[in-house]
C-alpha cells in the first residue's frame, strides 16, 4: 500500500455536472432551463407568497374585524307572530287535543316545545337551543317552552293569557317586583313619617335655659394621717433537731481465710551446651598449571585410510 493507492469509496463522490458545456455533455445549449420564460432568465426567482397574479392569501384574509368567541351559544329564532299564525291555522297538529280538553274558550293553552316547532318545520333541530322573539302578534292561548324569550315575547304571551316556561334556569330574570305592590307598601309609610312629623313642626321652639354658674370645686380633704406600722412579730425559734439516734454497731466482718501458699517454681533446666563449630578445613589452592590434563582419546581410523588389499 503507498500513498498514491488510496482511494475514496466508491459511491463517496460524484463529479459535478457540468451545465452549458455543449450538447455531448448532456445539459447544453438550454442548461436545463428551458425554453426561455422568467426562470429561465439569470435571477428570475418567484417569492414564495406569489400565486400567480391572483390576490395573495395575506391579503384576503380579514383584518381589525373582530372575533367570534368559542364559548358562543347560537340559537334557533321563532317570532311569537308565527307560532300564534300556526296555531290558529291548526298546522301543530295539537290544536285539537287542546279543544277537547278545552271544551270552552278560555280552557287549557296550547302546549308548544321545541318538538312541535320541528314537526311544522319553524325549527330545523332540536339539537341547538330554541329562542322566542317578540315580533308580531298574539291571538292564541299558548304556553310555550323554549330556551330563551325576549321580554317583549313573554309580555305578549302572558298578556293573550298563555305562560312561558325556561328550559335554561341560568337564563329565566330574576322576578322584578310588580309597580302597583310597590306603591301601595310605599303610601303607608309616607302617611307615617308625616303624622310624626307634624307635631314636631307644630311645638315652638324652647327658649334656651341660661348656663348654670359653674359650681366651684370642692376643697381637697386632707390626707388621713399615716398609720404607724405595726411592729414586726419575732421570728419562731427554730426548734432543736432531735439528737441523732447512734447508729447499730457494725457487724464484725468475717476474718478472710488465709491465701493458699503458693508453689515454689520448678528449677529452670539449663540449656544445652551449643556444640562448638567444626574448625574449617583449609583449602588448598592448587595451580592451574597443576591440574592433569585428561588423556586424549585415540581416532578412529577411516576406511579410506586404510591400505586396500592386493
Amino acid at each position: 500500500m503507498k500513498l498514491h493507492d488510496l482511494k475514496p469509496a466508491k459511491g463517496s463522490r460524484k463529479e459535478r455536472i457540468r451545465v452549458g458545456r455543449g450538447i455531448s455533455a448532456g445539459k447544453g445549449k438550454t442548461a436545463g432551463r428551458g425554453t426561455k420564460g422568467q426562470k429561465a432568465r439569470a435571477g428570475g426567482s418567484i417569492p414564495a407568497w406569489f400565486e400567480g397574479g391572483q390576490t395573495p392569501l395575506s391579503q384576503r384574509v380579514p383584518k381589525l374585524r373582530g372575533f367570534k368567541r368559542r364559548m358562543r351559544v347560537e340559537y334557533q329564532v321563532v317570532n311569537v307572530g308565527r307560532i300564534s299564525e300556526y296555531a290558529a291555522a291548526g298546522r301543530f297538529g295539537v290544536e285539537e287535543e287542546a279543544a277537547r280538553s278545552r271544551g270552552k274558550a278560555g280552557g287549557d293553552p296550547i302546549t308548544i316545545n321545541v318538538e312541535v316547532l320541528t314537526r311544522a318545520g319553524l325549527v330545523g333541530t332540536q339539537r341547538q337551543p330554541v329562542k322566542i322573539l317578540g315580533t308580531g302578534d298574539v291571538t292564541v292561548k299558548l304556553f310555550v317552552a323554549a330556551d330563551k324569550f325576549t321580554k317583549s315575547a313573554r309580555s305578549k304571551i302572558e298578556a293573550a293569557g298563555g305562560y312561558v316556561q325556561y328550559l335554561d334556569p341560568q337564563s329565566e330574570p330574576k322576578a322584578e317586583p310588580i309597580a302597583g305592590a310597590a306603591s301601595t307598601d310605599v303610601a303607608p309609610a309616607a302617611e307615617e313619617l308625616v303624622t310624626t312629623e307634624a307635631p314636631l313642626a307644630e311645638k315652638p321652639a324652647a327658649a334656651e335655659k341660661p348656663k348654670s354658674a359653674a359650681k366651684p370645686k370642692a376643697e381637697a380633704k386632707p390626707k388621713a394621717e399615716a398609720m404607724p406600722k405595726t411592729e414586726a412579730k419575732p421570728k419562731s425559734v427554730a426548734k432543736p433537731r432531735s439528737e441523732a439516734k447512734p447508729r447499730s454497731e457494725a457487724t464484725p466482718k468475717t476474718e478472710a481465710k488465709p491465701k493458699t501458699e503458693a508453689k515454689p517454681k520448678t528449677e529452670a533446666k539449663p540449656k544445652s551446651v551449643a556444640k562448638p563449630k567444626s574448625e574449617a578445613k583449609p583449602v588448598t589452592e592448587t595451580p592451574a598449571s597443576a591440574k592433569p590434563k585428561p588423556a586424549a582419546k585415540p581416532r578412529a581410523r577411516s576406511a579410506s585410510t586404510e591400505p586396500a588389499e592386493g
